[in-house]
């Protein structure tokens, strides 16, 4: 895929998988790339077929995806994933499994997918999932989510509007209500869900193109269309990270220095605790790290794996940094690296590493502050013979 290619996903007026579908293919995501993953995993069950429309006298993308068996079976979650070998897909249902689970009181395994298993369904997931991949998508933001108001009816009845697997799936994103009807189904959340890192208005990114998915309805007075965004993201000055934060107060402070050393290991750009007092004065830290959008997904595993927390915030960060170096100098018979910081050629900051000041301090018998201040006044005198002043 190429490197920094953004998506960013408008479901401003909703959210369903067919729109997502039809604006990614809309965006320029190839469509025999599309059908091809989709008769992978459906075989000749389904047709797929593209045409455009209009809606609210918007011109864009309609993907019908036609049954060819009249009465496809319902799955259970287990039968879903042995169909799906494709991983990004296979997380699709399977936050789907979840929030159903968790709506009905049940394992995931026992889910039995009403709406959102039959093979549209599965179909609207795998072809979002190769369409995406096609476009050589490394990051996807999203707007805020139009739910919806009302009733709908579903398998069990009429439901309030969001329904329950939508207003799950939609726990730690912004949402409105955005008109009346259901406006977000739960394929289309979980798509979202699984592609998106962080909710934001239109990022600042070198636009490629603009697709448009149309939904079944045109109702007045509002398009009903998800719109997908492509291009390279153009940060401000600096970078463009992800902060993720999640308080905790009982996880053994013994545990807190791994903690922070896996994250960093695991390539965050920082990882660090403050002290706080939560509800009842209770003495807690937060836990804050710093990382790439593409580190995002695994740096929370690796918090709720090491950390007792239930949650974790997160936010998009911009960062401005010194380029940076490492160079050695001569302390007595030993050596110390020296982190060197740089804008724009010359020389800004320059720091000895204090573990190889330990090291070295602890190998002479000498005191750490001496071995520091010896070091520094080596480094800053490397530092004024440097081409870079």
């Amino acid at each position: 895929m190429s490197e920094g290619r953004h998506a960013w996903i408008d479901a401003s007026a909703g959210i369903a998988g067919d729109m997502l579908l039809g604006a990614l293919l809309d965006a320029g995501a190839s469509e025999q790339a599309v059908r091809a993953a989709i008769d992978a995993v459906a075989g000749d069950a389904v047709r797929v077929r593209t045409h455009e429309v209009r809606r609210a006298g918007l011109r864009a993308l309609k993907v019908d995806i036609d049954l060819l068996d009249p009465d496809p079976p319902e799955r259970h979650w287990h039968e879903i994933r042995d169909l799906l070998t494709e991983p990004t897909a296979r997380a699709v249902f399977g936050r789907l499994a979840e929030a159903e689970a968790r709506v009905h009181g049940i394992t995931p395994d026992e889910v039995h997918f009403h709406e959102v298993g039959a093979l549209d369904a599965i179909a609207d997931v795998v072809g979002c999932c190769a369409a995406l991949a096609d476009l050589g998508i490394t990051a996807v933001s999203a707007s805020p989510v139009a739910l919806g108001a009302g009733t709908v009816r579903a398998g069990h009845g009429r439901l309030p509007v969001p329904a329950p697997a939508v207003a799950e799936l939609s726990r730690g994103w912004q949402v409105a209500a955005g008109g009346d009807g259901e406006l977000a189904t739960p394929t289309g959340m979980a798509l979202l869900r699984t592609f998106a890192q962080v909710c934001e208005p239109l990022p600042a990114m070198r636009l490629e193109s603009v697709g448009a998915g149309a939904g079944s309805r045109d109702p007045a007075g509002r398009a009903n269309i998800v719109r997908v965004l492509v291009g390279a993201k153009t940060p401000g000055p600096g970078e463009a990270l992800i902060l993720l934060e999640a308080n905790v107060d009982d996880l053994d402070p013994r545990l807190w220095p791994g903690v922070l050393s896996g994250l960093l290991d695991l390539g965050a750009a920082d990882a660090w605790l403050t002290p706080i007092l939560m509800k009842k004065g209770r003495p807690a830290h937060t836990l804050s790290v710093l990382c790439r959008a593409d580190l995002a997904a695994a740096a929370r595993d690796r918090i709720f794996r090491d950390t007792s927390t239930l949650g974790i915030r997160h936010s998009e960060r911009g960062r401005v940094a010194l380029d940076r170096e490492f160079v050695e100098v001569s302390v007595g018979e030993g050596r110390v690296r020296v982190k060197v910081g740089s804008r724009d050629g010359v020389v800004v900051q320059v720091m000895p590493e204090f573990e190889d000041v330990a090291a070295l301090a602890r190998e002479q018998g000498r005191p750490e502050r001496v071995v520091l201040h010896e070091a520094l006044a080596a480094a800053y005198d490397a530092a004024s013979r440097s081409p870079m002043i």
